[in-house]
């Protein structure tokens, strides 16, 4: 079950850690007497984070050897699943028992405690982020034992977005919706000022909607449409979107890439989880060769903050791959990005350079400081953390309720302790 030291690696390898003792349990038995006996512990998931946010060099332990479980209950509308299965695994199993997830993200390929733990989303103005859809987090606490937080429940808000700070994820239970099909479509070449002037018609016109542009001089977008057939009135697309014709084929978000590991397109119906990613499953989008930040603005604020973007434009188009614009609907999630406001995500997928990123992330940083960003928990940002912690009018309490219920700080790492616990305990 135990390895000796090891060098592991993020998705995208440009963090590298050697935690002192590697566990891969098989059973949840064995799981519970390697947390027991750890003085500190960190959970390996499916890596795609690009800071230090899973770094340790304590015990670093993986659930992926212990047979994931997806358990669907009609009567509640709810599944419990185990935290390491991967959005593509539970969405496929969800889709055949006749049910949807409200959302899902761009990859596929990532874990649902990972992505629930740093307020990973999907878009959509009506959409809450991923963590919204939870209904229940289980836990193993510092000491072996099994604890559950449900909704309801006092902790429960601060809870769900924890950072790996509050204990390993076992299982989380999600809430259902009935199946539904839907259609996407893609437009080409809408200009930045119809973007800033029409972005509520823009972001309202469908389910799910992203805006795509790689800056520079003079940025246009590209427009994704994930339309619910249900939803959808005619039975033929817009053919242009304030001058931004349909495409003519499919697109991959990034220019001149093979969009074969694109989801459908064109209007093709099918199935809500071969829709709402951006990429199919059974292709890897990239080898990590990127880095990734996102920033996380009042929705009130988007068409100033894209303005200041394109400000900086041509220093962007230098080390941007593709600018993703996503929208997601206010929580109550203590440290979700999303809480307590209308959210828009401003993400960026960098090349893989961080010596020629930095300045550039730290000019987009100062452009959209008005507008008090929160950065994604698991990507690229310099913003200092106590800027980051003031964002957050329940820090306090999350420090609280941290402080409680793993005294000791096991499950603390730098990253964690820089966010909510001071110096390592």
């Amino acid at each position: 079950m135990a390895s000796a030291p090891t060098a592991l690696q993020n998705w995208a390898g440009n963090v590298r850690f050697s935690p002192s003792r590697f566990e891969a349990p098989a059973t949840l038995a064995e799981a519970r007497t390697v947390v027991a006996a750890a003085p500190r512990l960190r959970v390996l998931g499916s890596g795609h984070s690009f800071n230090t946010i899973a770094a340790s060099d304590a015990t670093m332990i993986s659930l992926a050897g212990i047979e994931p479980e997806v358990t669907i209950s009609a009567l509640t509308g709810t599944v419990r699943t185990s935290g390491w299965i991967t959005y593509a695994a539970l969405s496929d199993a969800v889709h055949r028992a006749g049910f949807a997830l409200h959302n899902m993200a761009s990859l596929p390929h990532i874990s649902v405690a990972g992505s629930i733990a740093t307020g990973t989303h999907g878009s959509g103005d009506r959409n809450g982020n991923l963590a919204t859809a939870v209904a229940a987090v289980e836990f193993i606490g510092p000491d072996g034992e099994l604890r559950t937080v449900s909704r309801g429940d006092e902790d429960f808000p601060g809870s769900v977005v924890h950072l790996g700070a509050l204990g390993v994820v076992y299982a989380v239970t999600l809430d259902l919706l009935p199946g539904f099909e839907m259609r996407q479509y893609v437009y080409d070449g809408l200009a930045l000022d119809q973007a800033l002037a029409h972005f509520d018609e823009l972001t309202g016109a469908a389910y799910s909607t992203s805006l795509f542009t790689a800056w520079g001089a003079s940025p246009q977008f590209q427009y994704w449409v994930k339309q619910r057939t249900a939803d959808q009135t005619h039975p033929f697309p817009q053919a242009n979107w304030y001058g931004a014709p349909l495409a003519d084929g499919k697109r991959h978000p990034v220019p001149g890439v093979d969009p074969e590991a694109c989801t459908v397109q064109q209007g093709q119906t099918g199935p809500w989880h071969e829709r709402l990613p951006h990429f199919k499953p059974e292709f890897t989008p990239s080898a990590g060769d990127e880095l990734q930040s996102e920033f996380l603005i009042d929705r009130a604020d988007a068409p100033a903050a894209l303005e200041a973007l394109a400000g900086i434009g041509p220093e962007l188009a230098s080390v941007v791959q593709i600018c993703e614009v996503r929208t997601m609907a206010a929580d109550d999630l203590w440290l979700s990005p999303a809480f307590g406001r209308d959210t828009v995500g401003l993400h960026f997928t960098w090349v893989s350079d961080f010596a020629r990123v930095e300045p550039v992330m730290s000019a987009a940083e100062e452009a959209l400081e008005p507008f008090s960003p929160r950065p994604h928990w698991g990507k690229l940002f310099s913003i200092p953390m106590d800027e980051v912690r003031s964002r957050y009018p329940r820090m306090g309490d999350f420090e609280k309720l941290r402080a409680r219920v793993d005294p000791e700080g096991k499950f603390g790492n730098d990253f964690s302790e820089a966010v909510a616990g001071g110096a390592a305990r």
